[in-house]
């Protein structure tokens, strides 16, 4: 693409956005700019867009999400006239100009005489999945960037069994959307006119009030301290409701709202950025915590997706978690309970990523419970529960990613921030019944199934030069240069776009039975392991490390190595 002439035709169009068009002005001699917005199209990843706001084709704005409608509005019509009168839900969270585009996606699907069901305010990720398959809708999509920083914004699809979309489903759209000539001229209806014509219908609370009464599904149940003290941050995000909702239906009354977070604000002007993972956006929660003596911290990002935690230590002082250490601890209580209860099925197995802890397969093993493991991106999880339910093969009981994502009942098909903090609330009130920390429980789960410590290294690289250096690193790891240079004791290497397992002493290869992804992951003696994966929305590449050692010390130490030995190639490249 010529960024220059794609520049000028935005400039030289009449009827822009005006915003998009003052922005145009500003940054008229900005060259870089111009060409990090104009010189490619914003790509269609795994189930949808993500992106910086502004003007431009590699940009999140009302023609980007236009030109994303409606490759999914020619889905849908290819798929008839019964796709089309099901229709699409539409959800969206506190971001700049949320609402603005989720009314876009509805006014292009509207001109395709295709159906709408839109949210009345802000509602997070796990309600749209389920409203998905509440209303029996052929297709979702929720507005959100997740938990990026505030300049973000994204657009998510989801399919009607309320999971993201199906690779083969996402590429039909690319393909629809590669069709699109003019990304300025692409028609749509006005919203009067579909209301009207009954192709918009607004949803109120009544969908949230359904999801709050299928809690009851998830609950631990038996004795444990409703006097726990919890203190809550939606960071700005659409969780609030929900989140406190569902604790209050659980019985934990003793609640404290972090009152600046809970306004929504698309700046998320008190934390750096709106994400769980980091410890620096539980700063103001941290304090909320000292002052009501707080016994639980819990966030989630924007969307609700994602939770985070911390709690004390046995010297009063605030611990966090990693999304490792919460999944292993919420798939202990589960199993646990159903075990104790003499209600696990014969064929029940739990769903992890390439990239999770082992962990959770050995506490699963304790148990007789598969573990599968599935692609990085939940989408693969929800997609694995729908092939249970069609062959009756498993019964799921789990799912869960070591990026704070975790899955519990399965009436939604996502990752669910809000049914992951009801539950880990049980699980620490239980842990206080018995005059024990969370910590000490997960003490006792690495001192019986082995101490693992897993970690990540990011790299961002923008642009053009950005991504060609991502293409590079992937391309020498997957060398069989790359595995005869290295000191590292390899055992096996997995290539998940060939799909090819290979064995490093003999070179014998098998099948990997997953879909294709552009992915690496080496198993290494001591059951140590790292994997390589570019971002499939962000100019980012992670790289993922995983080590079990006898003690503590011991796997830090393997960890620090291990790190330090991959990282040292990165840097050479």
């Amino acid at each position: 693409m010529n960024w220059k002439i794609e520049a000028e035709k935005w400039r030289l169009y009449e009827k822009l956005d005006e915003t998009l068009k003052q922005q145009l002005l500003t940054e008229s001699g900005n060259e870089v700019l111009l060409e990090d917005s104009f010189y490619r199209d914003l790509s269609f990843g795994t189930a949808g867009l993500r992106g910086e706001l502004g003007f431009g084709t590699n940009r999140m704005n009302i023609y980007t999400v236009r030109k994303a409608a409606l490759g999914l509005a020619q889905f849908i019509s290819s798929c008839g006239e019964q796709a089309k009168d099901r229709g699409v839900v539409i959800a969206y969270d506190s971001r700049h100009q949320s609402s603005q585009f989720g009314l876009e996606v509805t006014k292009v699907l509207g001109h395709h005489g295709i159906r709408s069901y839109l949210f009345n305010e802000l509602q997070p990720t796990p309600l749209l999945s389920f409203a998905v398959r509440q209303l029996g809708a052929f297709s979702g999509i929720v507005i959100t960037a997740s938990h990026n920083p505030s300049e973000y914004n994204g657009l998510k699809v989801y399919g009607e069994d309320g999971g993201q979309i199906t690779s083969e489903a996402a590429n039909a759209i690319t393909g629809y959307m590669e069709s699109i000539e003019d990304l300025l001229s692409m028609e749509v209806a006005d919203e009067e006119t579909l209301l009207q014509a009954g192709l918009l219908t607004y949803l109120d609370d009544e969908m949230s009030e359904r999801y709050i009464k299928m809690l009851q599904g998830i609950r631990l149940g038996g004795e444990f301290d409703k006097e726990l003290s919890i203190v809550y941050s939606p960071l700005h995000g659409a969780g609030g409701k929900l989140v406190t909702k569902g604790l209050a239906l659980c019985g934990f009354t003793n609640v404290t709202l972090v009152a600046e977070q809970a306004l929504a604000d698309p700046d998320f002007s008190t934390v750096p950025y709106p994400n769980p993972e980091e410890q620096q956006a539980f700063d103001m929660a941290l304090q909320y915590g000292e002052r009501v003596n707080a016994d639980l911290l819990i966030a989630t990002d924007p969307d609700a997706d994602r939770m985070g935690m911390a709690v004390r230590d046995v010297d009063g002082e605030y611990v966090f978690l990693t999304g490792n250490q919460i999944g292993a601890l919420l798939l202990n209580a589960l199993l646990e309970n159903k075990s104790n209860r003499h209600e696990l099925p014969r064929n029940s197995v739990v769903l992890k990523t390439i990239v999770t802890s082992e962990l959770g397969r050995a506490i699963a093993s304790k148990y007789n419970v598969q573990t599968m493991d599935v692609l990085t991106g939940f989408k693969y999880i929800g997609e694995k529960i729908g092939e249970f339910e069609r062959d009756e093969s498993h019964a799921f009981l789990f799912g869960y990613e070591e990026s704070y994502g975790y899955l519990i009942g399965d009436f939604v098909r996502d990752k669910d921030a809000v049914q992951a903090s009801v539950l880990i609330a049980e699980v620490v009130a239980r842990y206080k019944e018995k005059g024990q920390t969370v910590l000490e429980g997960l003490q006792q789960l690495y001192e019986e199934h082995g101490f693992y410590e897993e970690g990540l290294e990011s790299i961002t690289l923008k642009g053009q030069k950005g991504m060609a250096m991502i293409e590079k690193i992937v391309n020498y790891f997957r060398s069989t240069a790359f595995v005869k240079a290295s000191t590292l004791p390899h055992i096996l290497v997995e290539d998940y776009a060939s799909r090819q397992s290979t064995c490093v002493a003999t070179g014998q290869q098998n099948p990997i039975q997953l879909p294709p992804a552009n992915a690496l992951k080496f198993k290494l003696t001591n059951d140590s392991w790292f994997a390589i994966r570019p971002s499939g929305t962000e100019p980012k590449i992670k790289f993922y490390f995983g080590v079990k050692g006898t003690t503590k010390a011991q796997s830090e130490e393997r960890l620090i190595e291990l790190k330090k030995a991959v990282m040292s190639i990165v840097e050479s490249i």
